[in-house]
């Protein structure tokens, strides 16, 4: 068991970015069952917060609280506060690489829709890796604690980066790229969700889009959302728009509202649309929010304006009690 040098009841706040994938190419199918990617992963301002305390007792709790607004209890509507939260599951599996038999209360506030393919979840468990380490006083890096990440999930290890990233392999290998501008972003999500198992498994193999991500990449740093165009690539939009009816809808409705190149996220069901300017986004925004569905209620129930994150490092704020 590690030396623990914090004191019980040390308080750590940090905040957990949402991401998007602005290209996403699968190259095929791995012997393990898992897809190989190439991905531009991309934070964006959009995100959840969390406040973790180390308690004298064993065992890990999550509250879960929606933020504020009219929509939050929509966006934390059936997240789950047991072990089969990843934010459980990576305190969980600190707690045990680590040797560590203290306790963890974890507080969880809700922005970003679960199952989106924003990564809101990836991001939550990274974030209390950083806040468990911290409050636990175990004196690990980002590797180290991001290797514990990737037993959670394929994306846990994007949210130790630092900022964008060429994402490969099943999501572990990461390289870290710069020059991404701070674009203005649309992002909306349907009502409905998607499996990402089921995605994946409808999709087919795009191999010859190998070097997008670097491309794309290059394209936003010299020459921003003029140049970035022919690069916007999701390999899983296809699949994702024959599944679910509402994601090939909330593209149209995306262009409609004067949005160029929207595409899908992740395994989706969020979308989103790069903009010129933050004004641009909330015209866009407020189109979308405008539309009603048959029943007189809103077409698309999450829609969000945020920008594009050259660098997401972590922050967090701690407290001692």
């Amino acid at each position: 068991m590690p030396a623990l040098s914090a004191p019980f009841g040390r308080s750590v706040a940090l905040a957990a970015p949402a991401k998007l994938n602005l290209s996403l190419a699968v190259l095929g199918r791995r012997p393990d069952g898992y897809h190989d990617i190439e991905s531009l992963m991309v934070g964006v301002s959009l995100g959840d917060s969390l406040t973790v305390r180390a308690t004298e007792s064993s065992g890990i709790s999550l509250r879960l609280r929606p933020a504020a607004g009219p929509a939050g209890p929509e966006v934390a509507r059936d997240v789950p506060t047991g072990p089969e939260n990843l934010v459980v599951r990576a305190a969980m599996a600190l707690a045990e690489a680590a040797g560590v038999d203290r306790g963890l209360e974890i507080e969880l506030v809700k922005r970003v829709p679960a199952g989106s393919g924003l990564g809101g979840g990836s991001s939550d468990a990274a974030a209390v890796l950083r806040g468990a380490a911290a409050a636990w006083g175990i004196d690990w890096g980002s590797d180290r604690l991001a290797e514990v990440g990737a037993r959670i999930g394929s994306d846990v290890p994007f949210f130790f980066a630092g900022g964008p990233a060429v994402v490969r392999g099943r999501g572990e290998r990461l390289e870290p790229v710069g020059g991404i501008p701070p674009l203005p972003v649309v992002i909306a999500r349907p009502d409905a969700g998607l499996s990402t198992a089921d995605v994946y498994a409808a999709c087919v193999p795009d191999a010859d889009r190998r070097g997008d991500a670097s491309r794309l990449a290059a394209a936003l740093a010299h020459g921003g959302l003029r140049a970035a165009g022919p690069w916007l690539h999701n390999a899983l939009e296809a699949p994702a728009r024959r599944l679910c009816a509402d994601v090939d809808h909330l593209l149209a409705a995306l262009a409609r509202a004067g949005a160029a190149c929207p595409r899908l996220t992740g395994s989706g069901s969020a979308c989103f649309a790069l903009a010129r300017t933050a004004t641009e986004a909330r015209r866009i925004a407020a189109r979308l929010a405008a539309e009603r569905n048959s029943a007189g209620h809103r077409a698309w129930p999450f829609v969000f304006t945020a920008r594009l994150l050259p660098v997401t490092d972590g922050r967090e704020e701690t407290a001692t009690g």
